[in-house]
């Protein structure tokens, strides 16, 4: 968490598809963050995405990679991906050069429920649903290190590696455990497929194994990651903390976003763990839908929800929980958008949290931490 005394500078990358449409929003509820709440943030509009990519060539320059690193407290993206670019040569770079370049090696999606009907488990309760997931974000299958030969023939090969380093391992892992041990949290798993991939996730369960003995007041237990979906799905209430690799966690934090009401109820922070200072990036984790862009059906909770986790990133843990409050008021009184069983629109929805959050605001003022 960064000091909130000095003034706070937030790129805001809207990206593509509906990520444009919910950035739209959340630009307007950072605004009143702003100018009504007197939060010393400043907004810096990035035009990157596949519209950018498309006239003018351009990805992630690096003079924008540099000046966010320099001048920036934290960075909200949207969504990337876009159909006239087939090979998501846009999407990876600007994705991959924010995680990587700024070494955003921990992935934090925090799987709450918000309301009983959101729950899709037959017996189980809202209460039941609330876990976080931590994700190595920089190395393993996502690395991109791999090719292909004789291509197009009926001898092609196609590899990808997977690469896990001591460093990555251990790291990710450490920031689980502290995040346990800071947040009350009793219990950690670690997942991976050491049963399989004898020897790159062997070093997952042997630094796991070690790490543990550090943290000897929390609970922890290791599970192949298979067993581990196959217990989500029965007992999610089992699970408090999970840390896994990079492609794992992709797999298990979708499955985790369908115990919470769907992608559209997701959030997610990409931090460097260890340096509370760091520049961190804030991404709803729902994709840019390309095919329902502008057409005001978005649902704009996950990207509210972010930002309430890149707000007390900053320093104001307090507005996470009016943020959080505010949809969860919404969800109950059935003011949102139809996948959560609403029948509001986009800017409808957004525009309702905006005026309650203001509200909550006028009558307890932020508090600084």
């Amino acid at each position: 968490m960064t000091t909130p005394s000095a003034k706070k500078k937030i790129a805001l990358i809207a990206g593509d598809g509906i990520g444009k449409d919910v950035t739209r929003e959340v630009r307007q509820l950072l605004e009143v963050y702003r100018k009504d709440a007197g939060l010393p943030i400043e907004l810096w509009d990035l035009n990157l995405g596949a519209d950018r990519y498309l006239s003018a060539g351009l990805t992630m320059p690096d003079d924008v990679l540099s000046q966010i690193r320099k001048s920036c407290a934290a960075v909200f993206l949207g969504a990337l991906g876009d159909p006239r670019v087939p090979g998501h040569e846009h999407a990876r770079d600007i994705l991959f050069g924010l995680r990587v370049g700024l070494d955003l090696y921990a992935n934090i999606r925090p799987v709450r429920a918000l309301d009983d009907r959101l729950v899709p488990l037959k017996s189980k309760r809202a209460e039941q649903v609330d876990f976080v997931v931590f994700r190595e974000n920089t190395e393993g299958a996502y690395a991109n290190i791999g090719g292909q030969l004789r291509r197009g023939t009926p001898d092609e090969i196609a590899i990808n590696e997977d690469i896990n380093t001591r460093k990555g391992v251990e790291r990710i892992i450490v920031a689980a455990f502290e995040y346990a041990r800071n947040n009350r949290r009793a219990r950690v798993h670690m997942a991976d497929k050491s049963n399989a991939m004898r020897h790159a996730h062997e070093l997952w369960l042997r630094v796991f194994r070690e790490v543990r003995g550090r943290y000897p007041d929390i609970e922890s237990d290791h599970m192949y990651v298979d067993a581990l979906c196959l217990r989500l799905v029965q007992a999610p209430e089992e699970f408090q903390v999970i840390v896994t690799n990079n492609l794992f966690g992709d797999i298990v934090t979708d499955l985790a976003a369908g115990l919470q009401g769907g992608l559209g109820m997701a959030p997610s922070a990409n931090v460097h763990a260890a340096d509370p200072a760091a520049v961190a990036m804030f991404e709803p984790v729902h994709g840019s839908a390309p095919a329902l862009a502008g057409k005001d059906v978005a649902n704009p909770f996950a990207a509210f929800l972010t930002v309430g986790m890149m707000l007390a990133y900053l320093g104001w843990a307090a507005e996470e929980r009016r943020i959080e409050s505010a949809v969860a008021q919404a969800i109950a009184e059935r003011q949102c958008t139809p996948d959560v069983g609403g029948s509001l629109g986009t800017k409808a929805v957004a525009a309702r949290l905006r005026e309650q959050i203001q509200r909550s605001l006028e009558g307890s003022p932020v508090a600084p931490a």
